[in-house]
């Protein structure tokens, strides 16, 4: 195979400097692997960010090209599963952290890591998902095998106009639930409402006034997905209902929160961990085909706040960190 260079957003970082920027690479600069993809979307994600950031602390070696999520379309494979035409997704592994990730307009990947794009999604509307959409899916079938049931009562989804939190919206009233979106952004309570948030309260209400550790308070739901974590976590904790579960995901309040056991050896609540990046393969193809499926939102395209190119992610990528994104920006790669 004879390709001409290519184009990809490089991190570097040697001794006092710190790079961001575009660069031309090669088909011998990719990682080992037994599938090459010309890739056509990726999307900005909170790891990213930081991934570009020289304190991000998530990349395991410099060079890296960031993006931990893509879809394409196949172009070489010796992979048995994979042949030349098929349109593909990838998300979490190693992407974008130890092995060469999506802002590229080509990448090099283990043929396991991948899932064929289901019918019911373009490549475009896959990365409009992405990590996100997966990680609320991923959040949302936990919950159900957790015993999370439609006539349950309200379900609580934290930091909602966020990636994770936009999709749990949209997903879970996709799927019928009753939903309270929490958001400390009064100016989106009608984009909440389009996504299908049926109550909207604002972060402060998760918030307990200073001296008031509680183990426990009144009962209000019947479980919760949390992208957030932090001081507002224990305050969940201690008004989930009895037996109800919270799916926990992320850390952009803080990655450490005061906590006691009541509410889980006095409610029976569950603290499920929620983790995207090594999901095993079989039920990464089963949330996809939910989420181009059944799960699929009717407003996904509301969710988009904006599209960007390459050159465009070193101004783009330091946004998601400082919490002002509201839903999910693409990249169109290629």
């Amino acid at each position: 195979m004879t390709m001409d260079s290519f184009r990809a957003l490089v991190v570097d970082k040697q001794s006092d400097a710190f790079d961001v920027g575009i660069r031309e690479l090669r088909m011998e600069d990719l990682p080992e692997g037994d599938v090459t993809i010309r890739v056509a979307y990726s999307s900005i994600n909170y790891k990213d960010g930081m991934a570009a950031t020289p304190g991000g602390r998530v990349v395991r070696a410099y060079p890296i090209v960031p993006g931990i999520d893509l879809a394409g379309t196949v172009v070489a494979s010796s992979n048995a599963r994979w042949r030349e035409g098929d349109e593909i997704i990838a998300t979490g592994y190693e992407l974008g952290t130890a092995r060469f990730g999506g802002y590229s307009e080509y990448a090099r990947v283990p043929g396991d890591w991948l899932v064929a794009r289901p019918p019911g999604l373009t490549l475009r509307e896959a990365m409009i998902a992405g990590t996100a959409g997966f990680t609320a899916a991923l959040s949302m079938q936990r919950l159900e095998a957790n015993g999370l049931k439609n006539a349950a009562g309200p379900v609580l989804v934290l930091g909602a106009t966020g990636g994770v939190g936009s999709h749990a919206v949209a997903m879970l009233a996709r799927a019928g639930y009753e939903v309270t979106a929490s958001t400390g952004k009064a100016s989106e309570h009608d984009y909440l409402r389009g996504l299908g948030a049926r109550h909207i309260i604002g972060r402060e209400a998760l918030m307990p006034p200073e001296g008031d550790r509680k183990p426990l308070r009144s009962e209000q739901w019947a479980a919760a997905i949390d992208p957030v974590g932090g001081a507002s976590l224990p305050y969940v904790l201690s008004t989930v209902r009895y037996g109800g579960s919270v799916a926990l995901s992320g850390l952009t309040g803080g990655g450490e929160f005061p906590a006691t056991v009541y509410p889980f050896i006095l409610r029976g609540v569950n603290l499920l961990g929620i983790d995207s990046v090594s999901c095993p393969a079989h039920l990464r193809a089963l949330l996809w085909s939910r989420i181009g499926g059944e799960w699929k939102p009717e407003r996904l395209e509301d969710m988009v706040a904006g599209e960007v190119a390459l050159d465009e992610l070193p101004e783009a990528l330091p946004a998601i960190l400082k919490g002002g994104v509201r839903g999910r920006t693409i990249v169109k790669v290629s």
